[in-house]
């Protein structure tokens, strides 16, 4: 069974109730001032608070997937990255590996759809960072063989890993269960992490000097994808959508590039770009470069496209309710704007599995697949 199992997960939680119980039960019979007597308390104490932490760890693992595997937990882990070459004639898109889509009948790609593991290679930004892509169902059926499909770029927050999509946040499940009950059409995602130059967070912007994250978002990523995929070329086949940070970077790249997305999501977003000790210098003295990662700044000041926008929040446990409503207020024609306001909800998965669901519908009904 693996680390992340929710069966071991249930498995630790009934340790640590049995030997809680246990502990009660047999207190009165250790009371006296033996050795024996002595050295069972301290067991059962030693075992009972053991359990405890083993739930308590395997709980917030399961929710944040610090450790994908046991070896990872105890350092095994050792095997070295792979190095991928991308000379002139290679693809800017190189499978590594394929898996099963956790559904019934998710060993068969016609059924279940299939997530492959890729490195992708910025032409321009000169990046190249590993993605997963989910195909669904549709892709790999005859009557779907000369079909394009739409395809949405979904980003984790820093400094998530890109597992968290697959795994916590269940992205490739909840569209293939969505399309199953005839609430979205079937897309493509392209699911990553912000952070294409580890450990640095770029904050989605062109560094002066350092990384090209905008360039590798905003047109490197979609024009790879679209040349290895079957996804369309234009902006209403091509969606942005992410939680934290990456929400910050979906809503920053539809608005600056309505000519090549037509949507942007951002679940719990911010509407500034970061600058601390985890961005470094961001840019180097640039006012207006600075300016225009401020997304209610650019709202403002910068012509508005066809772009439509999803922003979420909630009344209680979330940071960003003001700058959430000040983003809807200052959306202007021929852009679009809707919302989701939960009554609580803090900063983490559980209040995303609710946001992603109605998330992925209307980001379905913004998308074309043609």
């Amino acid at each position: 069974m693996g680390l992340t199992s929710n069966v071991v997960l249930a498995l630790a939680v009934v340790l640590a109730v049995a030997l809680f119980a246990a502990t009660v039960w047999l207190w009165p019979r250790l009371a006296g001032g033996g050795g024996r007597a002595v050295l069972g308390r301290v067991g059962l104490l030693v075992a009972t608070q053991v359990a405890l932490f083993a739930s308590v760890g395997l709980a917030a693992n399961n929710s944040f997937l610090f450790y994908g595997s046991w070896a990872d937990l105890f350092g095994q882990e050792q095997d070295l990255g792979v190095v991928v070459d991308h000379s002139a004639g290679s693809r800017d898109v190189k499978v590594l590996g394929t898996q099963p889509v956790d559904v019934p009948g998710g060993d068969r790609p016609s059924v279940g759809g299939q997530i492959q593991k890729v490195v992708i290679a910025g032409e321009k930004s000169r990046i190249d960072s590993p993605a997963y892509v989910y195909l669904p169902p549709e892709y790999f059926q005859p009557r779907y063989a000369r079909s394009t499909f739409p395809a949405a770029v979904v980003l984790t927050g820093y400094p998530g890993t890109a597992e968290n999509l697959l795994k916590g946040l269940r992205y490739p499940r909840t569209a293939f269960q969505q399309v199953k009950e005839g609430r979205m059409q079937p897309m493509v995602l392209v699911m990553l992490r912000p952070t294409v130059a580890p450990p640095r967070d770029t904050e989605c912007v062109d560094v002066p000097g350092g990384p090209q994250t905008e360039t590798f978002f905003a047109e490197d990523l979609p024009k790879a994808v679209s040349e290895t995929y079957r996804v369309g070329t234009k902006p209403r086949n091509w969606g942005f959508m992410g939680n934290s940070t990456g929400g910050y970077c979906a809503l920053k790249i539809a608005l600056h590039h309505p000519d090549r997305f037509a949507a942007g999501a951002g679940f719990s977003a911010y509407y500034r770009a970061a600058e601390d000790v985890t961005t470094g210098d961001l840019f180097h003295g640039d006012g207006a470069a600075r300016r225009r990662a401020d997304l209610l700044w650019s709202l403002d000041h910068v012509k508005q496209g066809r772009s439509s926008f999803l922003v979420t929040t909630s009344k209680q446990g979330e940071g960003n309710l003001k700058g959430t409503r000040e983003f809807i207020a200052k959306v202007r024609s021929p852009a679009r704007v809707s919302s989701i306001t939960l009554e609580s909800g803090g900063h983490n998965f559980n209040t995303w599995n609710r946001e992603i669901p109605p998330g992925l519908v209307w980001m379905s009904g913004r998308l074309s697949a043609n």
